[in-house]
């Protein structure tokens, strides 16, 4: 695995999981889960999420930002330029999008929350934050390749405090 995906699996696994490593007061390690409030030991089971990317066909992608920032979003979210999100005509809101800008390499994962573009045959409007990070900013408008990511199914993984 690349370390872009590496990086994006941990901060999707993370936000999905919700919980973050904590140090007790006798310096055991241990998780804290935000669902339930309760900490559990290293002798406990955890799922983890198996995350997939289905390719869909590549979009013509453009962003937008500045002149609606701060604006609500067709899901009624407030516009945040610098966040990852997107906006397509049909799929749904919440949809999680991997879009990878071809000529360099680089692919971020974007939220569904908004509604368009409704210019031209422009397919995929991509937020400030998102472009950037792809290297969209100029020219403004690029074919990208793009694949929906999916949660097929999670295992189970028991953490033991290993002797070393």
């Amino acid at each position: 695995m690349k370390y872009l995906d590496r990086l994006i699996f941990t901060v999707i696994l993370v936000s999905l999981l919700g919980f973050s490593y904590v140090v007790t007061d006798t310096g055991e390690s241990s998780y804290f889960t935000a669902e339930n409030d309760e900490i559990k030991s290293d002798n406990s089971i955890n799922t983890i999420p198996i995350i997939t990317y289905e390719p869909i066909p590549d979009m013509l992608a453009s962003w937008y930002g500045p002149g609606f920032h701060g604006r609500t979003t067709a899901n009624g979210e407030t516009y945040d330029q610098f966040d990852l999100s997107a906006a397509h005509k049909s799929l749904k809101f919440g949809t999680l999008l991997r879009v990878t800008n071809k000529s360099n390499g680089k692919s971020i994962i974007v939220r569904i929350n908004d509604r368009g573009p409704y210019v031209g045959d422009r397919e995929l409007d991509l937020s400030y934050g998102a472009a950037r990070a792809l290297g969209l900013i100029h020219p403004g408008v690029k074919r990208v390749e793009v694949e929906m990511v999916k949660i097929t199914d999670s295992i189970e993984i028991f953490n033991s405090k290993m002797p070393f």
